[in-house]
């Protein structure tokens, strides 16, 4: 990997420029983009940036043929990725579909604004966490990180670059306007200082490789073109090999069962929260996010009357930290979900409590953040003041 050009130091950036350049210190040498706001910054920064680390960047015609870009790239052996918000999200779900049938690693970054449709081109939403779960066709597995910080747009993009070449597929860095266009101090340690995931590549001759084998972890080790091996890659239900099988039931029962094992059976290593008073907390405050980051106001104004609240922040939103909830849901009164739409992780939430304790929603339309005080009604609402 070239290291030259790749910055250190502490910088006062964007989250959207520290998303950037966290991508160029993990190894991204490729980025198609179409420019979309609140994440163009994230594509301005690459087209300034790629020079300077010899990588490449392309404006696509649009949001469909940035993803396929992206895709091509990776199996040409580059590390890629590209960035968009909900129009542009809603456009790149079909070839992300395809990403994850074909197990492809690559990092698609959505900087979510207020919908639906065009929406609020230029203001915060949460509203795409449900598409980001579900918005491909078809059984499957998805990674995404939620960052809520400039720092965190660093470090979750260094983290997504690793999980999709640890488990061979895309994953999704789901932002938002706020925390994309937010200014503070990042620091960038030294590309030497990172821990970098390497793509794993085949230990066996070419007659011998099998590209949708699975093998550590149900992952496949994954050739590239031009590196000696016969490659077919096809979204069709394939063997493998990876050679089309769909007449076959049970070529697409190997296939999904193991694509979506890779995932569940590797929660532990792929989900991250982050908490605080959780020992004692009766209520608990569920956020990720730019809402996360609100929610810690009122939670210590609640602290401060004598209400017991926690606070759990999301940063694993797929696969859902649903071991955990269950757990808490034992042990508490409430479960307070503030989110800038009208209930999607609350649902969530709700699912793993399973009646054993409340789940209150604090639901906002997007073009802000939630006040604080709204939160803190709700809190004391789920404590019975």
């Amino acid at each position: 990997m070239t290291t030259t050009g790749a910055l250190q130091g502490e910088y006062f950036i964007s989250g959207d420029e520290a998303c950037a350049e966290a991508g160029i210190s993990a190894g991204c040498r490729f980025f198609a983009g179409y420019p979309i706001t609140p994440a163009t910054e994230i594509a301005e920064r690459m087209a300034e940036r790629m020079p300077d680390v010899g990588g490449v960047y392309i404006q696509m015609e649009d949001e469909l043929a940035s993803m396929n870009a992206v895709l091509g790239a990776a199996w040409g052996g580059a590390k890629a990725m590209t960035a968009t918000s909900g129009p542009g999200f809603s456009l790149m779900m079909e070839n992300l579909g395809l990403g994850i049938m074909t197990e492809t690693p690559c990092v698609l970054v959505n900087v979510q604004r207020g919908g639906p449709s065009t929406g609020l081109p230029t203001l915060v939403g949460q509203g795409d966490m449900m598409q980001a779960r579900w918005g491909s066709h078809g059984p499957y597995e998805i990674i995404a990180l939620c960052p809520s910080s400039p720092q965190e747009m660093f470090d979750l993009t260094i983290e997504a670059f690793n999980l999709s070449e640890k488990y061979r597929t895309p994953v999704l860095l789901m932002a938002d306007e706020a925390v994309g266009h937010m200014t503070e101090r990042v620091t960038i340690p030294p590309v030497e200082s990172l821990k970098l995931y390497p793509r794993r590549k085949p230990t066996v001759p070419p007659e011998q490789y099998r590209p949708f084998e699975g093998e550590a972890n149900g992952v496949p080790a994954m050739a590239c073109a031009g590196e000696g091996y016969h490659l077919h890659v096809t979204g069709l239900t394939h063997d493998e090999r990876g050679y089309p099988a769909t007449s076959s039931a049970d070529a697409q029962a190997r296939l999904i069962r193991r694509l979506i094992a890779k995932i569940r059976d590797n929660r532990a290593d792929i989900i991250r929260t982050e908490s605080k008073w959780l020992e004692d907390a009766e209520v608990i405050v569920v956020a990720y996010g730019i809402s996360a980051r609100i929610a810690l106001w009122p939670i210590e104004m609640a602290r401060a009357e004598g209400l017991r609240v926690g606070w759990l922040k999301l940063i694993t939103a797929w696969p859902f930290a649903e071991d955990l909830i269950r757990e808490l849901a034992a042990r508490v009164k409430a479960f307070v979900v503030p989110e800038i739409n009208y209930g999607q992780i609350a649902l969530e939430v709700e699912r793993c409590a399973a009646g054993k304790a409340r789940t209150l929603l604090v639901p906002h339309a997007g073009g802000d953040v939630h006040e604080p005080h709204v939160i803190l009604e709700a809190i004391r609402g789920a404590a019975g003041r």
